[in-house]
């Protein structure tokens, strides 16, 4: 299964990752608007393989998620759900995103009118990306 490794901005922190048929994934939703002023990208990596060495830190931005980023340089890390533990980390992290394509847009209807994600991917809008994480319908 192949490895990607990458790091922080100043590479006080490193972190390895395997995966298996890595895609990315942009979310507009406020608060990650808010964290890395713009969409946040994210490489899906496989559970579990997910390796951080260096000075991490976290804030607990919601009741069900939390957020990391370097403590020196500040740098986004990860965006993880409190219920399972699962990290989605930022693909910034890694050499030309993991190499992954762009294949699915989260609270696409949410994107600010000064940039649009080109390209046949997958745009979900708020209720369709509540669903999807919820299991229900709103």
């Amino acid at each position: 299964m192949p490895e990607i490794s990458g790091q922080c901005l100043c590479g006080a922190v490193q972190v390895t990752a395997q995966t298996e048929n890595p895609i990315l994934r942009a979310c507009h939703c406020d608060m990650c608007r808010r964290h890395t002023s713009g969409a946040f990208f994210s490489i899906e990596t496989v559970p579990g393989s997910i390796v951080v060495s260096g000075d991490a830190t976290t804030y607990r931005s919601s009741e069900w998620a939390q957020r990391g980023f370097c403590g020196i340089c500040g740098s986004t890390l990860w965006y993880e759900t409190l219920e399972d533990g699962r990290r989605n980390l930022a693909a910034g992290l890694f050499p030309d995103g993991g190499g992954a394509p762009l294949q699915m847009e989260f609270f696409a209807d949410m994107c600010p009118q000064g940039y649009r994600l080109a390209g046949d991917h997958t745009r979900l809008g708020t209720r369709e990306t509540i669903a999807m994480f919820t299991g229900g319908d709103d």
